[in-house]
């Protein structure tokens, strides 16, 4: 129980902070059109400014009131998928820890002001595509994402395996014991 409780008491505010550190620099730093390339151009640093959803997809001029709500619904599915989850399931935890903390942090700019989320992160070039501009938060909730992708996959796997097991057992199970009732 303990370290269920420590990952999100580490992460969220951990995540929180980098988020608005490195937005706070953002703005500052890249603020009048300036650009800088880093990692020998690989992934620029541009600042935008994301009104709609996630990757810049547009759901309208000011969807800023649509988000919120929305953000808060997820953090309180987030939040009841976390007291289900069991103590020693560290991974999930994680996952949902990351989730949070990028929703949160992507909630603080919609709430703070009308010109949408603060992303800096890219564009990056992948030769046929432009990945769409990002932030800290938008890592979280997509490694967080993937993450817990990946624990409802692994828990799938366990229940139909454990699924197998009892069926296998229950028909082992059962054709002793006809097989002991036909030699008596």
């Amino acid at each position: 129980m303990r370290a269920k409780l420590s990952i999100p008491l580490i992460v969220l505010p951990v995540v929180l902070a980098v988020d608005f550190v490195t937005k706070r620099w953002a703005l500052a730093a890249l603020d009048g059109g300036r650009s800088i390339d880093t990692l020998g151009g690989l992934l620029p640093l541009t600042l935008a400014f994301n009104k709609g959803a996630a990757f810049g997809l547009s759901v309208g001029d000011d969807s800023r009131w649509l988000f919120v709500p929305i953000t808060f619904v997820a953090l309180g599915l987030l939040i009841v998928l976390y007291r289900q989850t069991e103590d020693r399931d560290l991974f999930r935890v994680m996952a949902i820890s990351l989730v949070a903390a990028g929703a949160l942090g992507n909630l603080y700019d919609r709430v703070r002001w009308s010109r949408g989320v603060v992303d800096f992160f890219g564009p990056v070039d992948l030769g046929f595509w432009n990945f769409p501009i990002f932030n800290v938060a938008d890592i979280g909730i997509s490694c967080g994402a993937i993450m817990l992708a990946l624990s409802f996959w692994q828990e799938e796997k366990r229940e139909r395996a454990a699924a197998l097991e009892a069926e296998a057992a229950a028909q082992t199970g059962d054709g002793s014991a006809g097989a002991a009732e036909g030699s008596v």
